[in-house]
C-alpha cells in the first residue's frame, strides 16, 4: 500500500523516490524534519488538549483572561514538543531554547485566535463546560489516520475540521508558500487526504486547505470529481515505477539536487550501478 507522503515525493523527484522505497536509501536527519515535526506535535498537542481546556470555562470571563489561559496552557504544548525531540535538535545543531523563540509567535497568535473563538461563542450562545463543548465548531482532530482499500492508498492527516455538515482536511506545510495557489506536492496531498476521508465517512469532501506557517498563510483548494481520476492514475504510475529494475533519471531541476539528503549517493555512478546490479541479481 502506497503513503501519501510517496506522491508528494514522486512529483518532487521520482529518482529520489526511487531511491527510498527501492534502493533503501535513508537520507540523513535535517533540520527542517525536526522543526517540522515539532510544528506538527505542538498543534497535535494543542487539538488532543483542547477539549478539557474548553469544557474547564464554567463562567464568563473578560477576553484578556481567556487570552492568557490559552497562552499558558499553548506555551506548555510547546515546551512539551520541543523536550521530546531535544537530542534530535542538539544532534543536527539546534539549540532548543532558540527553537521556542522562533516558534511563540506563531503559537501565541493561534492561542490568540481560539480564544477570541471561544469568547465570541459565549457572548452569542451563553453556554459554558460541556455543553460548549457540544456546541462549538468546528472540532478539530490531529494526525488522523486513514486509508483506503479501493485506491491502496494510506496517510496521516495533520488535522481534520469536524463540521455539522462534512469534513475539511487540512495541511500544515512549513517553508515558503507559493505566490498563488499551494505547491503541486502539497495539492496532491491535499486531494487524497479528501478522497480519504469521503471513502472513510461515506460523505462528500468539497474541499480543503493547506496552512503554511511560516508566511501565516491558508490556502483553498476545491475538490472536484474528476480529482478522483488524477489520483488514480498517478498512483498506478508510482507502483510501476516501484516495479521496475531501471534507475530513473536525474530531475532537470538542479536546485532540488542541491538540497537533497541523498544527493552524494545519488550523484556517485559507481554506487548506484553496485546497487543496481544487487536489485537485479536478488531477484
Amino acid at each position: 500500500m502506497l503513503t501519501v507522503s510517496m506522491l508528494s515525493t514522486y512529483l518532487y523527484c521520482k529518482r529520489k523516490l526511487y531511491l527510498q522505497k527501492v534502493l533503501k536509501l535513508e537520507e540523513p536527519e535535517r533540520e527542517d524534519a525536526v522543526l517540522g515535526t515539532i510544528r506538527h506535535e505542538t498543534y497535535d498537542l494543542i487539538n488532543k488538549h483542547e477539549q478539557a481546556l474548553v469544557t474547564s470555562i464554567q463562567r464568563k470571563v473578560p477576553r484578556e483572561i481567556l487570552h492568557e489561559l490559552y497562552k499558558l496552557h499553548y506555551s506548555e504544548h510547546l515546551r512539551n514538543a520541543i523536550r521530546a525531540h531535544k537530542e534530535r535538535l542538539l544532534a543536527v545543531g539546534i539549540n532548543p531554547g532558540e527553537v521556542f523563540k522562533q516558534f511563540w509567535t506563531l503559537v501565541l497568535e493561534e492561542s490568540i485566535t481560539r480564544a477570541d473563538n471561544i469568547y465570541n461563542f459565549i457572548e452569542t450562545h451563553l453556554v459554558f463546560g460541556e455543553k460548549l463543548w457540544e456546541s462549538l465548531m468546528p472540532k478539530i482532530v490531529s494526525e488522523f489516520g486513514v486509508l483506503s482499500e479501493e485506491l491502496d492508498l494510506v496517510g496521516k492527516i495533520d488535522q481534520v475540521e469536524h463540521w455539522k455538515d462534512g469534513f475539511v482536511p487540512i495541511e500544515i506545510k512549513t517553508g515558503a508558500a507559493p505566490q498563488d495557489g499551494i505547491w503541486p506536492g502539497h495539492r496532491i496531498q491535499l486531494i487524497a487526504y479528501a478522497l480519504l476521508l469521503e471513502e472513510h465517512y461515506k460523505k462528500p469532501v468539497k474541499e480543503g486547505f493547506v496552512v503554511y506557517v511560516n508566511s501565516r498563510q491558508r490556502r483553498h483548494v476545491a475538490i472536484n470529481p474528476f480529482m478522483k481520476l488524477e489520483l488514480k492514475a498517478m498512483i498506478a504510475e508510482i507502483k510501476q515505477l516501484l516495479a521496475s529494475r531501471e534507475l530513473p533519471e536525474y530531475t532537470p531541476h538542479k536546485r532540488k539536487c542541491e538540497s537533497c539528503g541523498l544527493r552524494q549517493q545519488c550523484h556517485d555512478k559507481a554506487f548506484m550501478e553496485q546497487h543496481i546490479w544487487m536489485l537485479q541479481t536478488a531477484q
